[in-house]
């Protein structure tokens, strides 16, 4: 019997190196994924072709009419016909390439491996999972706009934190580290929902924004390792452009509008390679660390609330998700559930996410009044009760301590945030 579980035992060691042997890197997956790195850089070229024949369109009406005012003026109709192009190749083709990316990214993460014909694989992949392309750019923004306004809730607690002797520095700089990894969770939480094939789109995405919850401080750290790489190659590339229109504008003797032409063709130029080659690899490398942690994390649920609470577009994201399964929509979140029952609580445990602090509300040297926690209000006084209901019936149930009346499956009241018993 004992040989038998020994046995048991080695097959099963042998058969998690093997499943270890297949896991791919972020460098494997991003030379296997070239097709989609292409595609992207051909929708920068396309946007700068179609971008350099309205300048040369617009520079034409203003050589005829051989005034300086009125180059200046078809210069700011170049820029903003520039900025409607970029929008609508990049909502309606830049979206779809992104999404097809993203599924086949999750596909190489999860199963250590890319499909034969990936660009049909992702193009399948997006169709099947999301019906029609509006669905995903629904599901985008709502994810997007969840992270950013949870983010910047988040932010006014770590300001606040910035008062404490040398938490400045560390606040700032965790502000910093996020805002690099914002633009890629939201790609993270949709490579979510492509690997949770069997739930719901809104449900998979409102459970991914979670799951950036529950392992910022995983995210945060994976963030720190592309800060200097995005930071330095926009601008290594932005320069080298630079130059090389500056120098095309010095030589040629053209009019000085023209360099501000060349400079700002740099730029879009510069945002074309970063779009194509440096996003893909910081978005292959975030995802690579948000999948790794995503299948085991255990779902705190009680966060869904605290979340409703604080961010408007988590809670159209969480109401589409009930939706999609047939349940009423919440008009009104529940209080926060954590202990204590106040967002406050929650948004400190963020902070400590954040910060890595273990207590970062408590200074050893004493601060301004203002950076102390307000006292509790007085609870104002309601119809007198001769003793706390503890009685309950249907789908409610009273709170031991304050009476209120909460769900039934509430874990603690929505009211004095004691346990519901």
């Amino acid at each position: 019997m004992r040989e038998h579980r020994l046995f048991i035992y080695f097959i099963t060691i042998i058969k998690s190196f093997k499943r270890r042997g297949k896991r791919m890197n972020a460098n494997e997956i991003f030379r296997k994924t070239m097709p989609f790195v292409w595609a992207k850089l051909l929708l920068g070229i396309a946007t700068i072709v179609v971008s350099a024949l309205i300048l040369a369109i617009l520079l034409g009406i203003a050589w005829l009419f051989k005034s300086p005012g009125v180059g200046f003026f078809m210069v700011i109709i170049w820029l903003a016909l520039t900025g409607i192009v970029r929008f609508i190749l990049n909502h309606y083709i830049g979206f779809l390439i992104k999404a097809g990316h993203i599924a086949v990214i999750t596909e190489a993460v999860t199963t250590g491996k890319v499909p034969d014909n990936q660009v049909a694989y992702g193009k399948q992949a997006v169709k099947d999972r999301f019906a029609t392309s509006n669905i995903y750019f629904i599901l985008d923004k709502l994810v997007a706009g969840a992270v950013k306004q949870i983010q910047r809730v988040v932010g006014k607690v770590t300001d606040a934190m910035s008062a404490i002797p040398g938490m400045g520095a560390v606040t700032g700089l965790a502000q910093f580290f996020v805002s690099i990894s914002l633009g890629y969770i939201d790609e993270c939480c949709l490579g979510y929902t492509f690997y949770k094939k069997e739930q719901k789109a809104f449900k998979s995405g409102a459970d991914g924004v979670v799951i950036y919850w529950q392992n910022i401080k995983t995210l945060l750290a994976s963030a720190a390792k592309t800060m200097l790489f995005v930071v330095l190659g926009l601008a290594g590339i932005t320069l080298v452009m630079f130059l090389i229109f500056g120098g095309l504008v010095r030589i040629l003797h053209m009019p000085s509008y023209m360099g501000f032409i060349g400079f700002v063709i740099a730029i879009f130029i510069a945002i074309a390679i970063k779009y194509a080659f440096m996003d893909s690899v910081i978005l292959i490398r975030t995802m690579v660390t948000y999948m790794s942690v995503a299948p085991t994390t255990e779902l705190k649920f009680d966060l869904y609330a605290n979340l409703c609470k604080l961010s408007a577009k988590f809670r159209e994201l969480f109401n589409k998700g009930r939706e999609e399964e047939g349940q009423p929509p919440i008009e009104a979140p529940p209080a926060a559930s954590t202990p204590g029952g106040s967002i406050t609580s929650f948004l400190t445990e963020g902070a400590k996410k954040l910060t890595g602090s273990s207590d970062p509300v408590a200074p050893a040297a004493p601060v301004a009044p203002a950076a102390q926690p307000a006292p509790a209000a007085p609870a104002a006084p309601a119809a007198p009760v001769a003793a706390p209901k503890t009685e309950s019936g249907g789908d409610t149930v009273f709170c031991r301590e304050c009476g209120t009346k909460n769900p039934r499956s509430s874990k603690f009241c929505a009211s004095c945030g004691s346990p519901m018993k």
